[in-house]
């Protein structure tokens, strides 16, 4: 049975009592829904970039961004398939879990999605490596790392699932939780390629299935990518006799505590005057809703066709999502006649 052996240390309680605090301000901001939609579609974006540039892909910012709006890039085929999978993985995270609990399939289905159309070998997607690897420079053949064989992969992937499951792993702050389980499954190694983006993915989907990141507000990945070295060198730090994670958990919450930091600097720079004075406070909006504005972001306007083809509704039915925003005070009319059509407030 999986148990995570680190210590509570002044740097991880400090940083903790930090993040909840900022956390606290992200989420009690009277954020209006456009910047709720621009900031979770630059998370996911900064998100998608880092992860994939962590391991090799040239793609750069822009060049993702353009990508996640539906444009065309010059680069090659592996470098877009790799960065439109993570995009994909990260929009549909509420979605990736299919049962009440993780399963060991569920981690097969997310590897599968991550690596689609980009290894080598094609039957080496979404299932466990029948063949021994190591971790280390291709370049100057050093190792850095030799995963468990091959043969005990199954057994410890689902002793890590074993203590997800349970209330063992949900007594530990998420944050925690979710950086035991992103090194426990790079140590495991249980893929011939793809394990980084895959144990990135699962400590993104932890935080968000505790309540953490609901909103996807956070790129926690964008830490690990600025300094590569630093982020393999304290994994490569645990010592493997004894495994005591403690400063690995150190790196990790640091990690998400510059990235909460982040989004709180945005948001309090976000949150006008105005709307503090008014008190009027967040307004939660349907995933439908939520599309709604983020095509009136993307396009400067939606029209009741428009959200007829989006979600496939008659025209009464179109007509009555609109109309619900426009009482939420989200969206406006303009124009009239053919020409009407509805823009952000």
């Amino acid at each position: 049975m999986f148990q995570p052996n680190f210590k509570y240390t002044h740097k991880i309680v400090n940083l903790l009592s930090k993040i909840s605090a900022a956390r606290e301000v992200i989420l009690n901001s009277p954020l209006i829904p456009k910047w709720e939609v621009a900031l979770r579609r630059e998370a996911i974006i900064r998100s998608a970039h880092s992860s994939t540039h962590i391991e090799g892909n040239r793609l750069n910012l822009e060049q993702v961004s353009k990508l996640a709006h539906g444009k065309k890039i010059t680069a090659t085929r592996k470098d877009k398939r790799e960065v439109l999978n993570y995009l994909s993985v990260l929009k549909k995270i509420d979605k990736l879990v299919t049962g009440k609990e993780l399963a060991v399939k569920d981690i097969l289905k997310i590897h599968r999605l991550v690596t689609k159309d980009t290894l080598e070998r094609p039957e080496d997607c979404g299932v466990f490596r029948t063949r021994y690897v190591v971790v280390g420079n291709p370049v100057t053949g050093e190792i850095f790392f030799r995963p468990p064989k091959n043969e005990h992969v199954p057994g410890l992937v689902k002793d890590l699932v074993d203590w997800i499951n349970p209330n063992d792993a949900q007594e530990l702050d998420p944050v925690i939780e979710a950086g035991v389980i992103h090194y426990e499954f790079v140590r495991i190694h249980p893929f011939v390629d793809g394990n980084g983006r895959t144990a990135r993915v699962l400590a993104t989907w932890i935080l968000y299935k505790r309540g953490f990141d609901t909103k996807q507000f956070f790129a926690l990945d964008d830490y690990y990518d600025l300094d590569r070295p630093a982020y393999y060198k304290v994994l490569q730090s645990v010592n493997q006799a004894i495994l005591d994670l403690t400063k690995w958990v150190e790196y990790f919450v640091e990690g998400v505590h510059v990235s909460v930091q982040e989004v709180k600097e945005r948001v309090i720079r976000l949150s006008s005057e105005r709307l503090r004075k008014t008190k009027r406070g967040q307004i939660a909006l349907t995933e439908r809703q939520m599309q709604i504005v983020e095509f009136i972001n993307q396009n400067g306007q939606i029209t009741n066709r428009d959200v007829r083809k989006l979600f496939k509704l008659s025209d009464e039915g179109a007509l009555k999502e609109i109309k619900k925003l426009v009482r939420l005070g989200v969206l406006k009319s303009s124009g009239k006649g053919r020409s009407l059509h509805y823009v952000a407030q």
